[in-house]
């Protein structure tokens, strides 16, 4: 049995990839690798720092397990270190080594000075079980800052996702963290949060606690952490937000993403200032309106999946009112792509027949699994639409059969009617 906080649990997870227990496969998409990954990324949940789903071995996040919280995040984070290290043309053979190695090089340059010491204290242990041990770290956070902040459970370490950035270029750059190491990271990024809670001209206490547990999982210096508290309240210029750091795009994102939480996770509804903060934002973040409306569908979709786990999200938005927006971002996305869209279902024939029929019966179980599995061939295919590997895409189902018909070309439609 796998359990990570046993030892020795990372040598059993390769010996159940070498068994095809668990098989390393990743989707591509040639035309953009780094959008892939966020939206992998986004879809387990790390981005939040809360294990929603995992890469490779899906069916240990679904199976009755006695994981705590914290061990199924570490091994999320294990699975996205691993994730990163395929992507970037790492192989992984029966003596995982390489790749071991790797990540403990990469964590012997990361700037926290104490991840050093862990790896000269654990010397006399095996390298994966040094990974072990470092891992479980780095998922830890100081709980007793957030003590009279019972609503943030399950929220936990919501920096850990910084590790997989800086791992992903510590391996396509070659070289290690000066330039851009997690402080850095980790400090823009809490000024992004800041300038997220300012949008609207007034900070709630619901932004002022999401704030309190970013700053509380960011493993910088104690004085760092007292200067940028102090700046929350103040009126901060987007330009404090470093170039240099918006070099990497996944960084980008990410700052993107935490900022969208922020906003969408904080109110019942969003305010007109909130909506020009963020297109402005991504105007300084060189982000498409395309890529807002992806980050939009999975913040929403995330708090929808998950707001009775999370009592921060469970007094958030509506779920009524969440579902409208979901459904007009939808709109947008498909609506940009109906015509190639079309011509990509006249080579599925059964799949337009089944989106027919929902419009005029409840489709069983089986055909939703086809239409889905079907739909996520097409994806394939069109990068655009890869937000339906976001969580909650059963969620999301519904919303895409109703969406979809209105797209179709109606002499298509006709057609395929006849048939």
């Amino acid at each position: 049995m796998l359990l990570p906080g046993s030892k020795g649990w990372i040598k059993k997870y390769f010996e159940l990839v070498h068994r095809k227990e668990i098989t390393l496969e990743i989707p591509l998409f040639p035309s953009d690798k780094q959008h892939l990954k966020h939206l992998i990324f986004s879809q387990t949940g790390i981005v939040f720092g809360y294990p929603s789903d995992f890469i490779f071995a899906k069916e240990f996040h679904s199976r009755e397990n006695k994981w705590t919280f914290d061990e199924q995040l570490t091994f999320l984070l294990f699975e996205c270190h691993l994730y990163v290290y395929v992507s970037n043309g790492g192989i992984i053979d029966e003596k995982p080594d390489d790749f071991i190695q790797s990540l403990l090089d990469f964590y012997e340059n990361h700037s926290v000075k104490s991840l050093s010491r862990i790896l000269t204290f654990y010397l006399k242990e095996s390298p994966d079980e040094k990974l072990e041990k470092l891992l479980e770290k780095r998922t830890e956070i100081r709980k007793n800052l957030l003590e009279n902040a019972i609503w943030v459970n399950y929220l936990s370490n919501t920096f850990v996702y910084l590790d997989v950035i800086l791992y992903d270029e510590f391996l396509r750059t070659k070289r290690s963290l000066e330039l851009s190491n997690y402080d850095t990271y980790a400090e823009n990024a809490l000024y992004a949060l800041t300038l997220a809670a300012h949008a609207d001209g007034k900070i709630d206490l619901k932004e002022k606690r999401l704030f309190e547990v970013f700053l509380a999982s960011a493993k910088i210096p104690e004085k760092k952490k007292e200067e940028i508290e102090n700046l929350f309240h103040a009126d901060i210029p987007l330009a404090i937000i470093s170039k240099e750091s918006l070099k990497n795009e996944l960084f980008r994102r990410f700052l993107l993403d935490i900022s969208v939480l922020t906003i969408f996770a904080t109110h019942d509804d969003t305010h007109p200032e909130e909506k020009t903060y963020l297109r402005f934002f991504c105007e300084y973040l060189n982000i498409t309106d395309t890529a807002l409306n992806e980050t939009l569908v999975m913040v929403e979709n995330f708090v929808l999946k998950h707001n009775e786990e999370i009592a921060f999200l469970a007094n958030s938005n509506s779920v009524e009112k969440l579902y409208g927006n979901v459904s007009k971002r939808w709109i947008n996305i498909l609506g940009r792509n109906k015509d190639k869209l079309a011509k990509e279902l006249q080579q599925s024939k059964e799949l337009v027949f089944l989106i027919k029929k929902s419009t005029r019966h409840e489709l069983s179980k089986e055909e939703k699994e086809k239409v889905k599995t079907q739909f996520l061939d097409l994806v394939k295919s069109m990068p655009a639409l890869a937000i339906f590997l976001l969580p909650g895409g059963a969620i999301l189902l519904p919303i895409v059969l109703k969406i979809i018909p209105d797209l179709i070309p109606s002499a298509f439609r006709d057609n395929e009617l006849d048939e």
